[in-house]
């Protein structure tokens, strides 16, 4: 495809995980990153770098009518803002993780969308990963019998504020107003990753422990999620943990599944390797040797692969990768583990 002809990505907000989205961008077949916005000198002289158009605010590349779509990768917080303003500018929308503050804000968005006729998508990419379509492909397979209890885990002694570009309020990751909190970062990803996986059993109560211990008293360092799941897959219902836990220096395993025909684990890394956590071993309850689950050959999509689906739908060829309605399950359960954080309470579905 010649280069004027592929969908034009401007990018709000080049922090650390803007770059890498212009990585992934830049080695599909479909899409290129035609322009920049953002306020700090140094993040724009890196974009210039490469060639990239730059504005120091999102109305520049708003105006500009020879970008198609933009991809908002500011702080959890401006997200519903910075998305509402792209979608009413006519671009198509891809956000980052998690799509807003809360899940009024995301159906809004939602519904700004289909009535401005605009594509708009979630950067969900750890649907695909593939220690997650190895537990999920076990459970569908029926290896475990009828799941029992669900425990899906990050544990480190370091703040999730990680590698982040130093330029512009490096630790915001570590602030409530932001959207900052371990619960917003992995914890996103991880309830997501449940729900759909216990499909077409749906949670019925959330009960949360959010604390902030060590690397901030502002949000959580410290987020526990625990879910009750309807009996839509048999039995009584299966019960789950989402926790991310940046308190420890004696990591739990990133997985451990209980069900009625046996238990696996999956091992923690440090280095978040999916290679890692895909050596699920399953110890069988009939005492038979314990085996590793197969990792599914068909992988599903890798991060570039989500760009192409998403340039794709904007030009009126299928759909994108992640339905922005089906995030709104994914937002509704992260306000339940808010409110049952801050009451201390089990929340009803």
């Amino acid at each position: 495809m010649d280069e004027q002809e592929r969908v034009a990505i401007g990018i709000i907000g080049f922090g650390r995980i803007g770059a890498e989205h212009a990585g992934w961008i830049s080695r599909t077949s479909n899409a290129r990153v035609a322009a920049v916005a953002d306020p700090t000198p140094a993040r724009r002289a890196i974009a210039e770098q490469h060639g990239l158009k730059t504005y120091d605010n999102p109305g520049g590349i708003l105006d500009d009518d020879s970008i198609d779509a933009v991809l908002i990768s500011t702080p959890t917080a401006m997200h519903h803002a910075d998305a509402s303003s792209a979608l009413r500018a006519g671009k198509h929308v891809m956000i980052e993780k998690p799509m807003a503050l809360d899940e009024p804000q995301a159906r809004d968005l939602v519904e700004l969308a289909e009535k401005q006729q605009r594509i708009l998508s979630v950067f969900h990419n750890r649907r695909w990963d593939i220690d997650y379509l190895t537990v999920k492909r076990a459970i569908e397979a029926g290896v475990f019998g009828s799941v029992i209890n669900i425990e899906s885990r990050i544990g480190q002694w370091a703040s999730c504020v990680g590698p982040a570009a130093k330029e512009w309020r490096p630790g915001w990751r570590n602030e409530a107003s932001f959207g900052g909190g371990g619960l917003y970062d992995w914890g996103s990803h991880f309830i997501d990753q449940l729900w759909q996986m216990m499909l077409p059993a749906k949670v019925v109560r959330v009960f949360a422990q959010l604390r902030g211990n060590v690397w901030s008293r502002d949000c959580d360092d410290f987020a526990r999620v625990c879910l009750d799941f309807d009996n839509a897959g048999g039995g009584p219902g299966a019960v789950a943990i989402v926790e991310i836990n940046t308190t420890t220096t004696r990591p739990l395993p990133r997985w451990h599944i209980d069900g009625t025909l046996g238990s696996a684990d999956a091992p923690h890394s440090a280095k978040f390797d999916l290679e890692t956590w895909s050596s699920v071993s399953f110890a069988p309850a009939d005492g038979s040797m314990p085996r590793l689950l197969a990792r599914p050959q068909d992988a599903g999509l890798t991060e570039t692969q989500i760009w192409e689906r998403f340039a794709s739908a904007a030009r009126g060829e299928g759909e994108p990768a992640v339905s922005a309605r089906s995030v709104l399950t994914t937002m509704k359960l992260l306000d339940a583990a808010r409110r049952s954080g801050a009451t201390g309470t089990a929340v009803p579905l």
